[in-house]
């Protein structure tokens, strides 16, 4: 690729440019239709307790594969403070691991397969991942996870019409 577009179109904007275009087309849906393939996207970042970050990683690289994998030591937070919908337990050092990458899926799995097997490590071992990205928690997991509580007693009092989406609905129902 950097031969082609050489390397000042290496970037982000030229690769969400590239991914735009594809979405747009359907050219690689086309060839993995084609070709009977299913692979599945997997983009995420998660924060793991230091101390169960080398049993995450093992588990990544064996059972999802992708390469590479951004870690980002993070931490030193004041623990006393309270982050309601995100929380970040435990020692206050974690390690954020950001993956974004498209898995072969060959045994052709349910969609979401990867993403739940990540999702369900996570919560295992005491982490918490961005919502940025794809979520397939369900609703009273979801809630349990990021404080369904304090958001329903947020969202009664400035919104109490309802007239907005909620978190659970953005977030895995993408409505």
């Amino acid at each position: 690729m950097r031969l082609l577009l050489g390397r000042k179109r290496l970037n982000s904007i030229t690769y969400q440019k590239v991914m735009r275009w594809n979405n747009r087309v359907g050219l690689t849906s086309a060839l993995n239709r084609l070709l009977n393939r299913r692979p599945e996207g997997v983009v995420q970042d998660v924060d793991i307790p230091i101390e169960n970050a080398p049993g995450f990683l093992r588990f990544f690289l064996d059972e999802i594969g992708i390469h590479p994998v951004w870690m980002c030591p993070i931490g030193g937070h004041d623990t006393s403070r309270n982050f309601p919908f995100y929380p970040l337990h435990g020692s206050g050092l974690f390690v954020n691991f950001g993956f974004w990458d498209i898995v072969p899926n060959p045994e052709h799995r349910e969609p979401g397969y990867f993403n739940r097997k990540i999702e369900d490590k996570v919560t295992e071992l005491g982490g918490i991942k961005s919502l940025y990205s794809d979520a397939y928690y369900d609703e009273d997991r979801f809630w349990e996870l990021y404080d369904g509580a304090h958001y329903r007693e947020l969202k009664r009092r400035y919104d109490p019409d309802n007239r907005l989406r909620n978190l659970y609905q953005k977030c895995v129902l993408r409505q």
